[in-house]
């Protein structure tokens, strides 16, 4: 891979966009690896959770390359939308094991709408966040009206989107965009903490909460019945019987994920 960079410690997969000199601007050839990457991380058995930033000390993912774009037409602009929806912003929402992103600078356009599709979002004290697409002539395309309006609520989102303004992290951190800041040098720490946890419990009953949080806040589903449905197949689970019967024998359970 050209573009990203990928590390794996105790159950905790570390996954770098590594573009500095483009301040980890997202192209087609670093969605596509990031796409992979997610696959392939999906199906390791090893990796409970995942840490996603970027390279460097000054950006996350500073948006998106425009200019891969720039002279599209309109049937061209639908199609980028709909083919970055489905080959990573939905894929990182979806994937059955818990996403942190470690916002270490700017999180702007493409970049925000990356962190914003993971599950978990910490912020050094020197990021800066924003959709600035309205200063182009153009929306956030891979899902940025809908997941920051989802996280800070309909007067926010419209602030932020039609002033194509950024936001500090301490501000993120008050409307809800960032579950936390720290300093730069505390952020990874703190992000592989936090996923350190995550990957000492159960892998099953997680991607099982994944599936129903998300469904709670998707349209077209039932929150609550997806919750039900979730609780019963963890019945089914070897993680269950371990948890229990490591619970009732008072001692630490180890799961397997199956």
């Amino acid at each position: 891979m050209n573009n990203i960079l990928l590390e794996h410690t105790d159950h905790v997969a570390v996954v770098t966009v590594n573009r500095p000199s483009q301040l980890n601007a997202l192209n087609s050839e670093t969605i596509a690896e990031l796409s992979k990457v997610l696959d392939e991380l999906a199906g390791n058995d090893d990796v409970r959770a995942i840490v996603l930033t970027g390279s460097g000390e000054k950006a996350f993912v500073a948006g998106a390359d425009i200019k891969e774009f720039a002279d599209f037409s309109q049937e061209e602009g639908r199609r980028l939308s709909a083919e970055g929806h489905k080959m990573l912003f939905n894929k990182l929402e979806k994937m059955p094991k818990p996403v942190i992103a470690a916002i270490n600078g700017y999180a702007l356009g493409g970049g925000l709408e990356l962190a914003m599709s993971a599950h978990i979002r910490l912020a050094s004290d020197n990021a800066m966040l924003g959709l600035p697409e309205v200063s182009l002539g153009v929306i956030p395309g891979y899902g940025g009206t809908q997941r920051l309006t989802r996280l800070v609520g309909m007067g926010k989102a419209l602030e932020m989107i039609c002033t194509a303004g950024m936001t500090s992290a301490a501000d993120a951190k008050s409307w809800g965009l960032v579950n936390n800041v720290t300093t730069q040098e505390e952020l990874m720490p703190a992000a592989m903490k936090m996923a350190g946890k995550m990957a000492k419990q159960s892998p099953s009953a997680i991607t099982q909460a994944l599936i129903a949080v998300r469904a709670g806040m998707a349209h077209d589903q039932d929150g609550f019945t997806a919750e039900i449905n979730a609780f019963g197949e963890c019945f089914g689970t070897e993680d269950f019987k371990e948890g229990t019967t490591a619970f009732l024998n008072k001692r630490k359970p180890s799961f397997t994920g199956k």
